[in-house]
């Protein structure tokens, strides 16, 4: 028999009006009349061998623009749009990485993980730096003190469900798409919420090119040896990983190897989210269809179940 861990003691978080309201707020700030942020800090996130640069950006929204975990900010970055001159640019929207108390548990913080997006000359293969996202890179330049547009809240797909605290909840994420689940864990195992005492399972897959790359490691880290019973974390990474086949490891094929625990939770009312670029679903529908059929059963009936008792939740972009 194991010695039982203690785990750490949990954050206490104030302000606690944030758990009252029924409703999640949305939509507070529109894009004609967005709320004047300040961005707190941006820190790289991965390693030096991680392709791309990922940051974690810590926004100071005075408690102005309340939100739910699993909810997005819309930002618009400064200039004008290049397609409609004398236009400021379209709201590119993230989902937030932090729980409505912010990193700093005082409600007046917002976090997002964003990933530097750069293009390629189909080419030469070579970086265009004549060609950036303009808002992705607009964010990871910033620095402390800047000021920062943004809209919202927006999104109801992927509100964590709290009416039951000893559900398991499924997280499955590519890259940035592990913003939310980093949210509903802080939440789960980090804060002492005076309504929400958290007794199920997360378990979370995390898709990624190398260990580099790996985002939030520590922290979710942390929660397996502190909550071994409620938490467990499996990680697919591309580059370094070979999958039974022997081809690269995704996240689907780490589905594909618990498939059969991973079904039972779903029947037995299970809460499965994905978060991501749009091109991971296609490979995991197509393994979950796979897995259904070796089991005598019909995907598309699975799922139209799974959303109907509202235990499918899917953000992709």
């Amino acid at each position: 028999m194991s010695v039982q861990q203690t785990s750490a003691p949990k954050v206490t978080v104030s302000p606690l009006e944030l758990e009252d309201p029924n409703e999640p707020p949305l939509n507070i700030y529109k894009p004609k009349e967005p709320y004047t942020a300040t961005i707190v800090s941006v820190e790289r996130l991965v390693g030096p061998k991680a392709p791309g640069e990922t940051c974690h950006i810590v926004i100071d929204h005075g408690g102005n623009v309340p939100y739910w975990e699993g909810q997005s900010y819309g930002v618009i970055p400064p200039g004008e749009n290049p397609k409609k001159p004398g236009n400021p640019h379209n709201v590119r929207l993230y989902s937030i990485a932090s729980t409505r108390y912010g990193d700093n548990f005082d409600g007046k913080t917002a976090s997002l993980c964003v990933r530097r997006a750069v293009y390629y000359d189909s080419e030469t293969g070579k970086e265009d730096p004549s060609k950036q996202g303009v808002c992705s890179n607009f964010l990871c330049n910033s620095k402390p003190g800047d000021k920062i547009k943004i809209t919202g809240p927006s999104g109801k797909i992927m509100l964590l469900p709290e009416d039951d605290p000893n559900a398991t909840h499924i997280m499955i994420a590519t890259g940035t798409g592990v913003a939310p689940f980093r949210g509903y864990l802080r939440r789960m195992f980090m804060e002492s919420v005076p309504k929400f005492k958290f007794g199920g399972l997360a378990w979370l897959f995390l898709g990624v090119a190398n260990q580099d790359s790996l985002l939030y490691d520590e922290e979710f880290t942390k929660y397996l040896q502190d909550y071994p019973d409620n938490f467990r974390y499996d990680k697919a990474l591309s580059r370094e990983q070979k999958n039974r086949s022997g081809g690269k490891m995704y996240v689907q094929d780490k589905i594909e190897e618990y498939s059969d625990e991973i079904f039972k939770l779903l029947d037995n009312g299970a809460h499965i989210y994905f978060c991501g670029l749009k091109g991971m679903m296609p490979g995991i529908q197509d393994t979950l269809k796979k897995v259904a059929e070796q089991r005598g059963e019909s995907w598309e009936e699975k799922l139209s179940q799974l959303k109907k008792n509202k235990q499918w939740h899917v953000e992709v972009y």
